[in-house]
């Protein structure tokens, strides 16, 4: 009863309060304490028995006393259920109801007593008045009270018509969900059938399959449209027509049909005499045709990370009932269709990325094996190019160590100053061009770019002195006239790397020269002050790390053309524009800076406003070096005093006949008996004749035996006896191979091309730690 009423107070409760108040009000009984002896036939009622007076006004007694006992118990209960149910503001009704009958008990209860004779009867009378009042006032206040309740009862069975209605439409809502959950089913059924293929055909012909069972549909029929997307072309039916127009195969895209499907997602219902209708018949007679669109996505769409903005492309469904009339397309049927397009449509959209991905991965492996292809000739090429590059370097290398050697031979007889200055300057220019072959070879081995620096201790002035040499030849081959200027101050000696300085110079000359070879070309070398010039930036230079301290020296080439040039070359100005700046010089004056950034260097180039003269400026950072006995093959070639080694057995092999015949002669000059030997074969053989060589001389490159192998064996086999002294040349001077010549045993290394005063100071050298 607690719960009913807190979930509201029904209508019987209160028809049941309504009939206790109706009692309630009815007039309590008359007092027996009348005095019914007047009352005619009342004495010879007193021996009737049952129907006595005294028998009645006992009755009456008893009937007042249990009035009295039921008034006084109903209140308790209306105030029980008060308190356990939720009745606000219902609360106080209850409790006017309550305090109605408690009164009226009491009024029964004291009208007990009037019934015999009482004492104090007055009071009693008092008593009962005072009750009846106080019923009376109760009673009208409940009365009233119940004219307020009555609006609220009537919403009561508002509210209850309002839940009753609500219940009906929740029983109609859960009979479409019920259907809904049937559709869903058929719909899930018809995806599983669905993305069992991945293969657009086999799709389509599924779908039009298990709609056909699901729906029993009479045909069903899917339309495409062409490369051209003008017309829609029927490309899959369930059930072919057994005799076919082949003009109902096609319809146009602007058909009014066909744009009503594509310009919605919902399924439409089409006419019956619709084209596109009577094309996807196969009978004459057929009943209603539904048709929705179809997405059709690609690739395409989806290339770069994003779609692209394209136009969509839509393949249309079309499905036919029978003609018995008794299926139609109801809503239910509709939406089965219309979440089975969308199924589809993303099927077809699985498949196509699938198909597209499969040709793209053909696509991809066709371009793996035409780039294998390509890598396997572009190695056979690089190959190819090394061979060739080695075999030219082979070829151009030896003639031009040959010549050297020769060159540091003639260097040391008597000539006349002409004589000297053409000799030196060949020796110079032969030592730059085999530096620069070297420099070729090597990047083009280790496919890199990067040149690694020689630093070693030079002279200056000589270097500057040879230079001038050079160019004063330069000059009087092109018919340049040529003057220099050198500071003094400079300091003699410097460590760098003094065969690029000089090929730096003469690049620089040689680009003056072709870009004017009339006029006069000036060499000026001096101190380069970072004070002064601090104000140009191109003079700028990254101050390098050096120990001992450092000097700048700027090299400044500077050419002055001719008036002759300058008319001749001021017509072809015009016609043919304004030159190129003089900083872009071309790629070798490119390679040219590189290097000498490496020097911790910089070289730029400067145009004079009237165009008639072109500078090259070249700042080199130099580490200052005290005067020490010159060591090394940096300013071998030019040196007056040659050691001279009378006697010494000396062992030659080298599998070049040229460098061969002129390595002996060198040491010939030298004072040495010498023996040459073509082969390392050969060496060993003559090694194990005669064992009283004090020294062998081979080639680290010999063919058939290395020169790392024919040292290990003339250790190997002179382990018992006298151990000559080996000395490699090598083109290379590595660390790589100063580690190999180590770990054979060999004690010098000179490095190619062999000159006199290299040879004479290796040998030297070698002799005297050993």
């Amino acid at each position: 009863m607690v719960g009913a009423a807190r979930r509201g107070i029904p209508s019987s409760v209160w028809v049941l309060l309504l009939f206790l108040s109706s009692l309630l009000l009815l007039p309590p009984p008359a007092a027996a304490a009348v005095d019914f002896s007047h009352c005619g036939g009342c004495d010879d009622a007193d021996d009737a028995g049952l129907w006595a007076t005294d028998n009645i006004l006992q009755c009456q007694k008893v009937s007042d006393f249990l009035i009295a006992a039921a008034y006084f118990s109903i209140p308790l209960e209306l105030l029980y259920f008060a308190t356990c149910s939720d009745l606000f503001p219902l609360k106080w009704i209850v409790l006017q109801f309550g305090a109605f009958i408690v009164l009226c008990g009491l009024t029964h209860l004291i009208t007990v007593f009037t019934y015999e004779p009482q004492p104090h009867l007055f009071h009693l009378v008092l008593a009962l008045t005072v009750a009846k009042f106080l019923t009376a006032l109760v009673s009208f206040a409940t009365a009233i009270t119940l004219l307020t309740l009555i609006p609220q009862l009537l919403r009561v069975k508002v509210r209850e018509n309002f839940l009753m209605n609500k219940a009906r439409e929740l029983d109609r809502e859960v009979g479409m969900m019920k259907r809904k959950e049937e559709a869903s089913w058929h719909v899930r059924m018809l995806t599983q059938e669905i993305r069992k293929s991945l293969d657009r055909h086999t799709i389509l012909y599924t779908t039009m399959v298990e709609l056909s069972k699901t729906l029993e549909l009479q045909n069903c029929a899917v339309w495409m449209p062409d490369e051209s997307r003008s017309e829609m072309i029927l490309t899959h039916q369930l059930r072919e027509r057994d005799i076919m127009d082949p003009q109902n195969r096609s319809i146009s895209v602007h058909d009014p049909d066909v744009l009503e499907i594509k310009a919605t997602k919902d399924a439409v219902v089409l006419a019956p005499e619709s084209a596109l209708a009577v094309a996807s018949r196969s009978k004459l007679e057929a009943g209603p045709v539904a048709a929705i669109r179809m997405p059709m996505l690609s690739v395409s769409n989806f290339k770069g990370g994003t779609p692209e903005v394209m136009e969509t492309s839509y393949a249309i469904l079309v499905l036919i009932l029978p003609i018995d009339g008794s299926l139609g397309w109801g809503r239910r049927e509709l939406e089965i269709v219309e979440v089975v397009a969308d199924q589809v449509a993303v099927a077809l959209s699985h498949a196509a990325l699938l198909e597209e991905s499969q040709l793209m991965r053909e696509k991809l492996a066709a371009q793996h094996r035409d780039l294998l292809r390509a890598k396997h000739e572009a190695m056979r090429a690089g190959e190819a190019r090394n061979s060739f590059q080695s075999a030219m370097y082979d070829g151009m290398r030896r003639p031009m160590h040959s010549i050297l050697g020769l060159v540091s031979m003639m260097q040391q007889e008597s000539m006349n100053p002409e004589q000297r200055l053409v000799m030196d300057a060949i020796a110079k220019t032969s030592s730059v061009a085999s530096t620069l072959m070297n420099d070729v070879m090597q990047t083009s081995t280790m496919n890199h770019e990067h040149l690694s620096l020689v630093r070693r201790p030079f002279n200056l002035h000589s270097l500057i002195k040879e230079a001038v040499g050079v160019v004063r030849c330069l000059a009087g081959c092109k018919g340049v006239e040529f003057e220099f200027q050198v500071d003094s101050s400079l300091p003699e000696r410097i460590i760098g790397d003094e065969k690029r300085v000089f090929h730096i110079v003469l690049h620089m000359v040689g680009t003056l020269m072709n870009r004017c070879n009339v006029g006069c070309i000036s060499l000026y070398v001096n101190s380069h002050n970072e004070v002064e010039e601090r104000h140009n930036q191109d003079w700028m230079l990254r101050r390098a790390n050096f120990s001992g301290g450092y000097v700048c020296v700027k090299f400044e080439i500077r050419i002055r053309k001719s008036k002759d040039y300058l008319l001749r070359s001021s017509s072809s100005q015009k016609s043919q524009g304004s030159k190129l700046n003089n900083s872009e010089m071309g790629l070798s004056f490119n390679m040219c800076k590189k290097i000498v950034q490496m020097m911790n260097g910089n070289i730029w180039s400067v145009s004079d406003s009237k165009s008639i003269g072109e500078t090259i400026m070249l700042v080199l950072q130099f580490q200052l070096q005290p005067v020490t006995p010159v060591s090394g093959a940096s300013s071998d070639l030019y040196r007056s005093s040659i050691p001279n080694f009378k006697g010494l057995r000396v062992l030659l092999a080298d599998s070049d006949d040229t460098n061969r015949a002129v390595t002996h002669r060198l040491l010939e000059k030298l004072g040495c008996r010498v023996l040459s030997v073509a082969s390392g074969i050969q060496c060993m053989n003559s090694f194990a004749a005669e064992s009283s060589f004090q020294l062998v001389i081979l080639d680290l490159a010999m063919q058939t035996m290395d020169g790392f192998e024919l040292a290990l064996a003339i250790r190997k086999f002179s382990s018992n006896s006298w151990l000559p002294l080996i000395v490699a040349l090598a083109a290379r001077t590595d660390d790589n191979v100063r580690d190999r010549c180590q770990r054979s045993g060999i004690n010098g290394l000179i490095q190619k091309p062999v000159t006199l005063a290299a040879l004479g100071d290796e040998l030297y050298r070698v002799l005297q730690n050993n």
